[in-house]
């Protein structure tokens, strides 16, 4: 039997390897694997069989429509990803009035006003969903279904401050998924919560900043915290160890 490519793209990405699976019954006449073993899915194959691991010993696979089984609920884990801040200051001339030109600050200059950006930050979220902003996430696919929710912070690393998308996931994501992830996080970024944020005024003692989350410079980019680490050594040495 031929599947259509996107519902067995659909399969692997609902079913990757590592999925914990708990069988309700098996429509085999010989030799069943028994109701209520549990195992883990090896791959899933062009017929969208799923060829398991029993706990058992067993290997038998599962024939979607014809089987029944359920996924077992893996545990939440927090995954954060990084980015670049922009952030300008306007200080305060002899007279008390803010000058018309701006002084682009760097992420260690940053750090000085931590405070007062993660709690600009904090009023500018919207309490009224617990998915954060996942909420406005419009796809019902595995990324919907393994992000519970994502909102912006900030975090010192290697003496600099930088922007965090904090998400609580479920389970792992695919290289797709992450990409996908990635791609969401940067459009809330630079034109859904970031565009409000940036136009935020934020009170200093010697004048007010205003940052932004994104960046148009083609350095800006969102990383894991191991790209992050992996750009860092590259650059000489640098590690995630000088993370607050």
């Amino acid at each position: 039997m031929s599947y259509n490519p996107s519902l067995l793209n659909f399969m692997r990405e609902k079913y990757p390897s590592g999925t914990r699976l708990r069988l309700e019954s098996m429509n085999d006449p010989f030799a069943p694997v028994p109701p209520g073993t549990e195992g883990t899915v090896n791959l899933v194959d062009d017929a969208c069989g799923i060829h398991m691991k029993w706990d058992n010993g067993r290997t038998l696979a599962l024939i979607p429509g014809e089987d029944s089984f359920t996924v077992i609920p893996q545990p939440f884990h927090t995954l954060k990803l990084y980015m670049p801040l922009a952030v300008n200051l306007y200080e305060r001339d002899e007279y008390g009035s803010l000058d018309d030109d701006p002084i682009e600050l760097g992420g260690r200059e940053v750090l000085e006003y931590e405070d007062s950006i993660f709690s600009a930050i904090l009023r500018e979220r919207r309490p009224e969903s617990q998915r954060g902003l996942m909420q406005y996430y419009g796809k019902n696919d595995t990324l919907n279904q393994k992000v519970q929710s994502y909102v912006f912070t900030v975090e010192k690393v290697n003496g600099s401050l930088m922007g965090v998308a904090e998400c609580r996931i479920q389970g792992e994501l695919t290289d797709n998924e992450l990409e996908m992830l990635k791609d969401t996080i940067s459009g809330q970024a630079s034109d859904g919560f970031g565009e409000g944020f940036e136009q935020r005024y934020i009170k200093i003692p010697d004048g007010g900043i205003y940052v932004s989350l994104w960046s148009s410079e083609k350095s800006w980019k969102i990383q894991t915290q191991d790209e992050l680490e992996q750009q860092g050594q590259q650059m000489g040495g640098m590690t995630m160890g000088g993370m607050s």
